[in-house]
């Protein structure tokens, strides 16, 4: 089983990597991790630093990967959402791990959001964690 596992830096993206870890452990899933970005920043190396030490903490073989090819313009969460789908039939995934950030029904509608997105395409399996 390949599993995505988006991040984005936020506390439900790191408690969805760690649940992760632990869902591939027990089901023996190769995981592949990304964040997706307009450019690269401190944070972003942050981010990637970060979900590199709960990896290796966990024993998973995989690196990190960054995207910033990607057009991320105008409603962000939206498109992160239908990047992360494109990514999933691209690279074959199986699964989709994600943290949501619970936001409320004005910024959903304004905003949008990526897990939403994923969710309602029905393309995937996707295990979201608030």
């Amino acid at each position: 089983m390949r599993v995505l596992v988006p991040v984005d830096g936020s506390d439900c993206s790191n408690r969805a990597l760690a649940f992760a870890c632990e869902f591939a452990d027990r089901f023996d899933a190769e995981l592949h991790v990304v964040h997706f970005t307009d450019e690269e920043t401190d944070a972003t190396d942050q981010i990637i630093g970060h979900a590199a030490e709960v990896l290796d903490e966990h024993g998973v073989d995989d690196e990190p990967e960054l995207l910033t090819e990607r057009d991320l313009d105008g409603r962000v969460e939206a498109k992160v959402g239908k990047e992360i789908l494109a990514l999933v039939e691209e690279g074959g995934y199986d699964h989709v791990v994600m943290g949501h950030h619970g936001r409320g029904a004005v910024d959903r509608a304004i905003l949008g959001s990526a897990a939403q997105v994923v969710l309602r395409a029905d393309e995937v399996p996707v295990t979201v964690i608030p």
